[in-house]
């Protein structure tokens, strides 16, 4: 099934991910999790409602109980697996991705995430081939409202501002369930902050330039200090300079070794395409750097295997011990103000004292061979020279003196990813383009 991907389950509702379907999952997922005791929330996609109906009547057709956390964000629903003590939970919703599209995110004891390579693999065979047979006694659906406990959890985070003016893109996503009452209204400006599931705004992707730009507009407008932005579900977050200068999210996990940091030895996880600047700033206050795969299924497995203290991803994914080694874009943007006001100084500043290189950013290639492509790339760059390091646990980042780069195939779309840093603009534009001429037999740059 094409809905089944590394870290979740997702497609265009209706046409990819059907009712039935749904129901199928949720009839399996009990044994797939073995558990009987399974909390569920969804986002405010207008097919949300009846993707829950669906996966609630599989989930009690197994004998399954229920509890439902009605309207949540993603890391609500990892609170309230792991500070509950359920075996099992499933957010409905697509993430990032437009309307028309939705999911299923499944979590499992601890909050630990359910993916491919560890669930959903299983529950993908058994709802191709396995017929559902219904349980003797039918599971019940009981409400569980934690919306004021987990305000709680975040207000214990909130920063003092002290004049800081802050312009927030909601992005009509569920970080509005709490991010008015957390921050208030005194110098911080919000759009966007309705709960519509239509996102008639721009859609609920921080990583897209389109969808940035009013925050830009606002953040230039109001002559704030910061812009936030939140991802649709709100497990992802991510920021622009007062001059509306969007900062590539990797610049935020070094950011966050000011709140976290103190000198004294710490583990920080970073995935496998961020700047070695990160880890070149942190190293300094104590931070013992591991680089690791991209995304939640192997993110927060690997920072509680590792006992780290915190980590991010290039994607706006930032991870916490203290949240269960779990992600939360709200949880990271009061983190993030928080450092700004104690710091006082522009975050542009910041973000100029901790960048020391040219980076290309991730370029996308749809591509029919990926590993043909990954390795004819290893092989042009290797033979030129030697390499200083090697990483190849998520296609490969290889490693020079003066630059380095990563190709790796997408989890969730039909891409081959790449991305380049080096010391100066010259030598990046020179890889560059021996890139594209490797590559151009093999793909079509998108």
């Amino acid at each position: 099934m094409g809905v089944f991907h590394a870290y979740d389950i997702r497609g265009v509702y209706g046409k990819d991910l059907l009712p039935e379907d749904i129901y199928k999952m949720g009839f399996f997922l009990p044994t797939v999790l073995n558990t009987k005791r399974i909390a569920v929330g969804q986002d405010c996609r207008e097919s949300s409602p009846e993707a829950f109906q669906f996966l609630v009547r599989g989930l009690c057709d197994a004998g399954a109980h229920v509890s439902d956390l009605g309207l949540a964000t993603t890391p609500m629903v990892y609170y309230a697996t792991a500070r509950h003590h359920f075996d099992g939970s499933v957010q409905i919703t697509a993430s990032h991705n437009g309307a028309e599209y939705n999911g299923l995110k499944v979590s499992g004891r601890g909050a630990m995430p359910v993916g491919y390579d560890n669930g959903l693999n299983v529950l993908e065979e058994f709802v191709l081939h396995k017929k559902p047979v219904k349980a003797e006694k039918k599971g019940l659906v009981t409400p569980l409202d934690l919306k004021e406990e987990y305000f709680t959890f975040l207000s214990s985070y909130v920063p003092q501002l002290k004049g800081l003016r802050a312009g927030i893109d909601v992005s009509n996503g569920m970080a509005g369930l709490f991010v008015k009452r957390l921050l208030g209204t005194d110098n911080v400006f919000y759009i966007n902050q309705e709960l519509d599931g239509r996102f008639p705004n721009h859609a609920p992707n921080p990583l897209v330039p389109e969808n940035i730009k009013q925050l830009q507009e606002l953040v230039r407008n109001k002559q704030c200090d910061v812009g936030v932005i939140f991802d649709g579900d709100a497990d992802r977050v991510m920021f622009t300079d007062e001059n509306g200068a969007f900062i590539s999210p990797d610049m935020i996990i070094a950011l966050l070794g000011h709140h976290f940091l103190d000198g004294k030895p710490a583990r920080v996880l970073q995935d496998i395409r961020s700047s070695k600047a990160v880890g070149e700033y942190l190293s300094p206050m104590g931070a013992q750097m591991h680089t690791w795969r991209v995304g939640r299924a192997f993110a927060a497995p690997r920072l509680k295997e590792i006992d780290g203290l915190y980590g991010g991803e290039l994607a706006g994914h930032y991870y916490f011990r203290d949240f269960f080694y779990s992600d939360s874009g709200l949880l990271a943007a009061l983190l993030v103000l928080d450092v700004l006001v104690k710091l006082g100084k522009p975050i542009s500043e910041i973000i100029r004292s901790i960048r020391k290189y040219e980076n290309s950013g991730e370029l996308n290639f749809r591509i029919a061979h990926k590993q043909e492509a990954m390795d004819a790339l290893k092989t042009h760059f290797t033979a030129q020279e030697i390499p200083t390091a090697f990483f190849d646990f998520d296609g490969y980042r290889i490693e020079f003196p003066q630059w380095w780069f990563n190709v790796r195939p997408s989890n969730t779309e039909p891409y081959l990813r790449f991305i380049a840093e080096a010391t100066d603009g010259e030598l990046l534009q020179k890889k560059l383009g021996e890139m594209q001429s490797i590559l151009k037999p093999y793909c079509k740059l998108q």
